[in-house]
């Protein structure tokens, strides 16, 4: 066999492009691929903006879901990742009017269709880019079943399930409170407002009552006599947004606060205030909503634009005056001096005439929480509107009865308690939105009856009265409304028993009888039929797992479990990997305006796409954010490097060599064979259960440190020829032929989190054939399982790593030989003579002496240093390697720097404060820093006392 050339240096961009065509070319990526048969592992991506380019965020996300999908599909499983993107109809529709208004026109302008037109032309450019990053960083997903949520058979299943919950009666439409994004120009759901802490100012204000004493005190205070104007004649109270007032139609007080008792029991004008600014008179009501510890107990009420206020309004038949058109500027229901006023123009204006009109009385600083639009940040107003709303609770209630009953999993368990909560105080939802960009609502006007109709198909004409005069609803669906179908819309679902637009084959009428009766038997000599192929909806759902980020568990995950359940009948997945978010190393979130985010594509060039992937799963922690910055993705990059070169190592000694049929096991290769099983199983129980940095630390402390530090060095003396190592060709056949099988099976283990370089190394091996991507995972083997293996040689690295220890303290040159002596207990005696050989390789001796009991006090060999192992003692001739004078002067020194480091750490934590103080993980590090240093010192010491 003729040695095999892998390139010196690793360089993943002459292969990593490579090896994804082969995949693709080949269908490996298909669950068609599939080497077993067995319950398919399915899961759907989380779709993408169709306007944005990956962040590092989608990075994490797509590298977790690649490295499960990965590890399924080796498992003989048939395995389906569904890609695809999102419409985005709020930043898709922002990214294109912001180009319209760069070419100085605007959709208004443009008109719906040509719109449209444009928001395609975007679409398109963007979803290039993003399937081009997704190959870039290895996703394995089935290209030919992509999907797009404006797809024409998302459509389908968009408008069924609207159609369908408004003939349950689970959707309404009607006039309500919303939230209102006056740049946007839409209305948004509850949980698509940012709520920030915010600096603001408290007003406080007084309403004076409707009556000769209340007109007196406002006068009397107009004219710089406020002593005159007594508390009585008015209440005080106080708001954040005083523009608001133009739309008071109440003042609320506690009916059990007595300071407001006698308000009850006065008629007429007495009940009511004058409202500021208005010429109106509003009631004074009363109601155990307010809080009456807070302020002075008074609430203004504006129904038309808070939520609460909305509320008690309806409790007291109040009437509602919305003060805002759908731009964020006053209307004509406010005194004319405001009209056209932006809110911030009409804040400024009020609080000059409140203050001029003896309204006012002082004003606060205070931070308060702010709802700012999630898309573009402007600051949220209450707005009342005619919406589109989906009856929540029912939907939410089987939803919970699923997730008591088991058929969910959240991994980790502490987001079940987050989707617990949000279930049980779930409100409806608002799903309509004043875009074009999306799913256009299928309800239409009619100009003549004035009712509404609601068709799966486009309409005409009139169903109640057959006018032609109907008009479609011109807003179009939240996003989230076509998302929360992903799971079965993807899959062909489209109706209920309708799949890919034909109903699936247990909804067709039965054999012999067109109208569906029982089936005649069948005659003589007829073939039975041969049953139509499954649809991938009755194959791959429910699907397996969804891999997401926890910031989309309301908008997201929580409604896909609510629809999956209300029109398959089924959870569309059972288990829910959450993971944290990707943070710098400040824990602070990547954002442009900082200028700490990270492109993945750049780490993908500089580094390879696995270091990528390696260096997140390594760092994703359950139920912890990810920190990290371009420093973090070297450590990915080296140990790819570290199974090139040692692979490389391996194919460059196989020249003369030829591969051995059931070749015999030394003690070494058995104990290698060991601690590969319980890698196996470690990682694969670490990937069933999506504790990814589990399963990425064992790879690594198994390749590096078990198969590279020892295995390789080991087999070095089989391999080896020279002055003292010579083997015949047979030994050499059969060490190289165990490795190249232990390096096979390792890249086994390795290829879900380092795909690429493990997939160019696989296809070069001698003793392998076809591709890694669908080679079996390495599976948990009982009979390799060989615990006195493995006790004999941690015997030996120990006494090797105590050695190489010595060494390195005392400053030995790796090529000088050393002269050791070794005592021990009868039962490692025949450990150590076995593995003589081995021990002085990977140790540097030259000569070695057993001896079978261990030295008694004071019966140390002259001029060595020793030290204690887990059974055994070993003494090394320090002075026959070393200047035992200069030896002795940097022991010192090095005792001198330990113990300032020591005192250091022992001022540090006998204060208070900083033990009080510190985040606990940084107290518990400086306690294990002093432990470490102690033991040094306690070492040095000791072996200058031998010395």
């Amino acid at each position: 066999m003729k040695a095999i050339e892998l390139a010196k240096a690793y360089d993943p961009k002459t292969f990593e492009e490579r090896i994804y065509g082969l995949w693709k070319e080949q269908g490996a990526f298909k669950p068609e691929s599939a080497q077993g048969g067995g319950k398919p592992f399915v899961v759907v991506i989380p779709p993408p903006n169709v306007t944005g380019v990956l962040h590092l965020g989608h990075g994490l996300n797509n590298s977790l879901q690649d490295i499960i999908v990965r590890f399924h599909r080796m498992r003989g499983v048939p395995v389906l990742w569904v890609p695809g993107t999102d419409h985005a109809g709020i930043a898709t529709q922002n990214v294109v009017e912001r180009k319209l208004k760069d070419r100085g026109t605007s959709r208004r302008e443009l008109g719906r269709e040509k719109f449209l037109e444009e928001t395609w032309k975007v679409k398109h450019e963007h979803h290039a880019i993003i399937s081009e990053q997704l190959a870039r960083i290895g996703a394995s997903v089935d290209w030919d079943r992509e999907r797009f949520t404006l797809d024409d058979g998302l459509a389908r299943a968009v408008r069924e399930v609207f159609v369908s919950l408004y003939e349950r009666d689970l959707l309404y439409k009607g006039n309500y409170l919303v939230n209102w994004c006056t740049s946007c120009g839409t209305a948004l759901a509850d949980d698509e407002v940012d709520h920030e802490d915010t600096p603001g100012k408290m007003y406080h204000l007084r309403y004076y009552f409707a009556d000769a004493q209340g007109d007196a005190a406002r006068n009397a205070i107009m004219n710089g006599e406020a002593a005159a104007a007594p508390n009585a004649a008015y209440v005080e109270l106080a708001t954040t947004r005083p523009e608001t007032l133009l739309g008071d139609t109440a003042v609320v007080v506690h009916p059990e606060d007595e300071r407001y008792a006698d308000l009850k029991g006065k008629g007429g004008s007495a009940a009511t205030v004058h409202l500021p600014l208005t010429g109106r008179d509003i009631p004074i009501v009363f109601d155990s909503y307010v809080d009456r510890a807070f302020g002075t107990g008074v609430v203004k009420i504006t129904p038309a634009h808070d939520p609460n206020d909305w509320d008690l309004a309806k409790r007291h038949d109040l009437p509602v005056i919305n003060i805002l058109n759908p731009d964020g500027t006053l209307n004509g229901e406010v005194p004319e001096k405001y009209r056209g006023m932006t809110v911030k123009q009409a804040r400024a204006a009020v609080l000059e005439d409140l203050k001029a009109g003896g309204w006012y009385i002082k004003e606060d600083n205070i931070n308060h929480a702010v709802g700012h639009c999630y898309r573009c940040h402007t600051v949220i107003e209450p707005f009342l509107s005619e919406q589109w709303f989906v009856r929540m609770k029912p939907l939410a209630e089987k939803a919970l009865a699923c997730w008591r009953r088991g058929e969910i999993v959240f991994y980790p368990p502490k987001w079940q308690h987050t989707y617990q909560h949000w279930m049980e105080n779930i409100r409806d939802w608002c799903i309509s939105r004043q875009l074009w960009w999306g799913h256009r609502i299928p309800a239409w006007d009619c100009a003549d009856c004035g009712k509404t109709s609601v068709s799966r198909n486009d309409l005409s004409a009139c169903p109640h009265c057959g006018s032609a005069h109907i008009e479609q609803d011109p807003d179009v669906l939240d996003t989230w409304f076509s998302s929360w179908l992903w799971p079965f819309s993807t899959l062909g679902w489209e109706g209920i028993g309708k799949v890919g637009g034909k109903s699936p084959p247990s909804l067709q009428p039965l054999s012999g009888k067109p109208d569906g009766g029982l089936p005649l038997p069948p005659s003589a000599g007829d073939t039975p039929a041969t049953p139509p192929p499954l649809s991938d909806f009755e194959r791959f759902y429910p699907t397996t797992a969804l891999v997401t980020a926890y910031d989309i568990i309301f908008f997201w995950v929580s409604r896909m479990i609510m629809a999956g359940l209300e029109f398959t009948g089924k959870a569309p997945f059972r288990d829910i990997y959450i993971h944290g978010l990707v943070r710098d190393k400040q824990g602070r979130k990547m954002s442009k305006s900082l200028g700490n985010g990270l492109d993945p594509l750049e780490l993908v060039d500089e580094f390879g796409a696995d270091s990528l992937k390696f260096t997140l799963a390594f760092m994703c922690a359950q139920g912890q954010d990810v920190l990290v910055d371009k420093e973090s993705f070297k450590m990915g990059s080296k140990f790819a490097n570290k199974i090139w070169n040692a692979s490389r190592y391996i194919l460059m000694n196989l020249e003369g060599r030829n591969l051995v049929q059931n070749p015999d096991l030394l003690p070494v290769d058995k104990w290698i064979y060991s601690r590969l099983n319980s890698a196996a199983q470690a990682m694969e129980d670490a990937f069933l259960s999506y504790r990814y940095n589990d399963a990425a630390q064992t790879a690594y402390e198994y390749f590096w440190n078990d198969f590279c530090d020892w295995y390789i060095e080991a087999a070095k003396l089989s391999l080896k020829t020279g002055e003292e190592i010579t083997h015949n060709a047979s030994e050499k056949d059969r060490a190289a032929t165990v490795l190249l099988d232990v390096l096979a099976e390792s890249l086994r283990l390795l290829h879900p989190l380092l795909p690429f370089v493990t997939e160019e190394i696989y296809g070069k091996l001698p003793n392998t054939t076809g591709l890694l991507i669908t080679a079996p995972y390495p599976l948990f083997n009982e009979r390799r399982c060989n615990p006195q293996e493995e006790r004999h040689f941690a015997f030996l690295q120990e006494l090797v790593r105590m050695i190489r220890t010595l060494r390195s303290e005392c400053t030995i040159s790796p090529e000088k030989k050393l002269r050791v002596n070794v005592r021990l207990i009868a039962e490692q005696e025949q450990v150590l003579r076995h593995n003589e050989q081995l021990v002085k390789l990977l140790a540097g001796i030259g000569e070695m002496e057993i001896e079978t009991a261990l030295a008694a006090a004071g019966n140390r060999p002259a001029g060595s240093i020793g030290m204690a192992g887990s059974g055994f003692e070993v003494f090394v001739f320090i002075a026959e390697a070393v200047d035992i004078t200069a030896l002795k002067q940097k022991f010192n020194k090095d005792l001198e720097r330990d113990r300032a480091f020591i005192r250091g750490l022992q001022t540090k934590l006998a204060n208070e404060q900083f033990v009080k103080n510190a985040p606990p993980e940084l107290v518990a590090a400086e306690k294990v820093k002093l432990e470490d240093g102690l033991a040094r010192t306690n070492k040095i010491e000791t072996w200058l006392r031998d010395l």
